[in-house]
């Protein structure tokens, strides 16, 4: 497999495929090479890293509370049945139990912001292998792979725009989503319940209002029924 690098990271090239059928055997001069795009990977800038790290410390193994990575950087363990399918032609070829590691999140081409959760926060080694062990075809496996002993990161957010739109890294960026979320993170329990509510309680008001406007556009006064008083 060829590798090439640019400004945005790295893109992997499969082999070309070489095809043999006579009608294309004689275009071969002219065809040009298939290129498939399996991933673009993209190291993060060491002053998101440092600003992360002035926002919101290092953790007990001296590593940073808060880090930023790129979607298709961020491979997680998965265990379970595969399917194996040949990459020329898309045949089945078998199934296999393993453990793998495949992309944690959907948005493979955003950027995260994760933060460090101490390993006691997943029970101990013995609890963890009794909730996600799994049998597939008399085989045991971690379905969500090995313990994790030095903690794990876990997603706070995905930078992207309202609409789901790409927005760069940037280490103002990096850093306020961070400082917000340690202010969240120390709030008291009260606090953090009002401010829920009254948001819901926003929502809910501005759904009433968009309700009633719907319900008055599309249904005249009394339902063209002439207004009488009852005494």
């Amino acid at each position: 497999m060829h590798e090439s690098r640019n400004c945005r990271g790295t893109i992997y090239r499969a082999p070309t495929i070489s095809i043999t059928s006579s009608r294309v055997r004689r275009r071969r001069e002219r065809a040009l090479p298939t290129i498939l795009v399996l991933r673009e990977t993209h190291d993060t800038p060491e002053n998101v890293t440092q600003r992360l790290e002035r926002a919101g410390g290092i953790n007990r193994f001296g590593e940073p509370n808060y880090r930023a990575v790129w979607g298709w950087n961020r491979l997680a363990w998965i265990g379970g049945k595969f399917e194996e399918h040949d990459p020329s032609t898309g045949t089945f070829l078998r199934e296999v139990v393993e453990l793998r590691q495949e992309p944690k999140y959907p948005a493979v081409n955003r950027w995260h912001i994760e933060r460090w959760v101490a390993p006691e926060a997943y029970g101990s080694p013995r609890l963890w292998y009794a909730q996600t062990i799994e049998r597939e075809n008399g085989i045991s496996i971690p379905a969500l792979g090995p313990y994790p002993s030095r903690g794990e990161y876990e997603h706070c957010f995905t930078l992207e725009g309202p609409s789901g739109e790409f927005l760069q890294l940037t280490p103002t960026a990096a850093e306020h989503i961070a400082r917000a979320v340690e202010f969240s993170r120390h709030l008291p329990r009260s606090s953090k319940r009002r401010s829920v509510d009254d948001r819901e309680r926003r929502e809910d008001r501005s759904y009433d209002a968009w309700a009633y406007d719907q319900l008055d556009n599309a249904i005249p006064a009394f339902h063209k029924q002439p207004f009488v008083t009852v005494s």
